[in-house]
């Protein structure tokens, strides 16, 4: 299992996880995914929220009053559940973003935001293993 497949896992061991996936915001495409994707179609579900945060971070109304004060998440709810989108900023300026379909009866909403920002950290620090120079 890939590192991405067991930071995957770990964000589907949350309670009322539905779904998750890890995103390439420059390409749209998910680099890994578990559980179920909204609308069963996976690619647009990547193309999607790459572009939500695209335009989230583009955008005026969604500027902080502090310069340089990136996005660090959004959320989308709906009737049944919680969408999160967690920004993974990696070396030279990219981005990725780490989605969570949580199911709204069952999941618990700051609970995740927490998890989800900790397996975010998880997936950019580097291991302690990996020789120097790696991109862990």
């Amino acid at each position: 299992m890939s590192d991405i497949d067991d930071h995957l896992a770990r964000t589907m061991d949350l309670p009322g996880a539905v779904g998750a996936s890890l995103v390439d915001c420059a390409t749209g495409l998910a680099l890994g995914s578990a559980g179920a994707v909204p609308g069963g179609d996976g690619e647009a579900a990547a193309a999607g929220a790459a572009e939500v945060l695209y335009v989230a971070s583009g955008r005026a109304p969604f500027a902080s009053a502090r310069p340089n004060d990136a996005i660090e998440d959004l959320i989308i709810t709906t009737a049944s559940g919680y969408h999160l989108l967690r920004t993974v900023p990696v070396a030279f300026g990219g981005q990725l973003a780490l989605c969570l379909w949580l199911d709204r009866p069952d999941g618990n909403l700051a609970m995740a935001r927490r998890r989800l920002a900790e397996i975010a950290d998880d997936l950019v620090r580097p291991r302690p293993d990996a020789p120097v120079g790696s991109a862990a």
